[in-house]
């Protein structure tokens, strides 16, 4: 092994006795890497100008593809999480002119109508939530 590949593996070796940079394949590994991506957003590696913001980005992909794997999100269509959504304010159909009229929201609801796109924009304001949620 030449010089540099020597000292990548040695300086490689440092950082992932802090930070698993791996597949995550069990339990004890998820927990290890959650806390030490906890560590490094406490130390502001959220800012993408931070020196380790690639390093928790790299970590938070690794946590990401364990619980895909592990904990897969169950398919929910738009009209579904609206439903959930209203649900968990306390909405009724009339309290989102946002959205449209009473009956244009009791047809999303129901399946008889898509959310489209300009209802997801403004969806994805009033709940805060990622726009995703409703495609």
């Amino acid at each position: 092994m030449n010089v540099q590949l020597k000292k990548l593996a040695t300086h490689f070796a440092a950082i992932e006795r802090e930070v698993p940079l791996h597949p995550i394949r069990t339990e004890a590994g998820y927990d290890a890497a959650v806390a030490a991506l906890n560590r490094l957003l406490d130390a502001g590696a959220a800012d993408e100008r931070h020196p380790l913001a690639n390093l928790a980005a790299t970590l938070g992909e690794l946590i990401g593809d364990y619980n895909a794997a592990h904990y897969p999100l169950p398919e929910v269509s738009g009209a579904d999480m609206l439903k959930f959504l209203m649900q968990q304010h306390g909405l009724k159909q009339g309290d989102l002119p946002e959205i449209g009229t009473q009956g244009v929201v009791s047809e999303i609801i129901n399946g008889k109508r898509e959310i489209n796109l300009r209802q997801v924009r403004k969806l994805k304001e009033r709940f805060g939530i990622s726009a995703d949620a409703f495609v």
